[in-house]
């Protein structure tokens, strides 16, 4: 089959038995449920070319850095948009307005980033397949918030990912400030349960109650946003453990200018020595090489070299970089 008379062949190229735009990218379904190495590469380079296409700050990037699109022909190979364009620009893909635009929590900085989602059908169904993939169907599970300085403050993604998980759960919900209820709900509650906290919020309850939890997976996130002193991972983990009076401490990681999130747990680490390992959806790929990586679905992820485009000044080279999705 041949590519559309009307167009020039280099707008186009071959999929399968037929020919697509460049620019073609499958359907997000297909992107939920990658399962092998192969087509990750061949899925980063559509979305890839796509975002080229269509996505005009991320266009002028490759411009100014004097990258052609057609020439990548493979993952690594891709050019990794600085994460704090969106602080500045509108990173966007759509054609009609946003439904919802996430806000970062702006911890210790001037200028929040903005991340404008087309579909939040996309979000939903990115966060939802990440969560089933490491604990199943959220119909099993209770899932408890302590996200106090979220919830006190509008556009975060986070917020809107667990009440949307709550809902799927059909029981838990937040709680602000209220540690007592927050504990008796949990006692009461036969469900196995998630108590999805953020860091300096967790510390502050194991502190104050200190109290045992049983059958209840104790997940921190967020870190510790400027109201206490920042721990090692493995140092703050020993003290919610031996306060909760569980194994390990589950970790999310996630970002306003993502759709993607990753877990870790350390009970699945070698042994019981309490070190971290990360377990991120099969859309997303970490590299452990000076964290190189390349990720779906707006994960930000590292690459070998940050360009620093001189049309923008005030920019800093970064190790964290990003590819911004529809």
């Amino acid at each position: 089959m041949k590519p559309p008379a009307a167009f020039p062949v280099e707008k186009y190229r071959r999929f399968g038995n037929k020919y697509v735009p460049l620019y073609y990218m499958r359907p997000v379904e297909e992107i939920l449920t990658i399962d092998d190495a192969a087509t990750f590469d061949a899925a980063a380079l559509e979305l890839f070319r796509f975002q080229a296409e269509r996505c005009g700050v991320y266009r002028e990037y490759l411009a100014e850095i004097g990258v052609d699109p057609a020439a990548v022909q493979c993952v690594d190979e891709i050019p990794m948009l600085p994460i704090e364009f969106f602080k500045w620009r509108d990173v966007y893909c759509g054609d009609e307005a946003p439904q919802i635009v996430f806000t970062s929590s702006n911890t210790g900085q001037s200028v929040a980033s903005r991340h404008a989602m087309a579909s939040t059908a996309l979000y939903e169904a990115a966060f939802t397949a990440a969560f089933e993939r490491f604990y199943g169907d959220p119909a099993r599970w209770s899932l408890y918030g302590l996200l106090p300085n979220y919830l006190q403050r509008e556009g975060s993604s986070l917020v809107y990912m667990v009440d949307r998980l709550i809902g799927r759960c059909g029981s838990g919900g937040f709680y602000l400030d209220d540690y007592e209820r927050l504990l008796s709900d949990m006692a009461a509650d036969p469900k196995p349960k998630i108590l999805l906290g953020v860091s300096y919020a967790l510390w502050d309850l194991a502190e104050r109650y200190a109290s045992k939890l049983h059958d209840t997976v104790v997940m921190e996130t967020g870190g510790m946003k400027g109201r206490r002193t920042e721990l090692p991972k493995e140092e703050f983990h020993g003290i919610l453990c031996e306060a909760f009076g569980v194994e390990a401490i589950h970790s999310e990681y996630g970002m306003a200018e993502l759709t993607s999130q990753a877990y870790s747990d350390a009970a699945r680490a070698a042994g019981r020595n309490r070190h971290h390992r990360s377990h991120e959806p099969l859309l997303l790929r970490l590299h452990s090489d000076a964290g190189r990586g390349t990720g779906l679905g707006r994960r930000v992820v590292p690459h070998r070299r940050a360009h620093r485009p001189q049309r923008y000044p005030g920019l800093q080279s970064v190790g964290k970089l990003i590819v911004k999705s529809v």
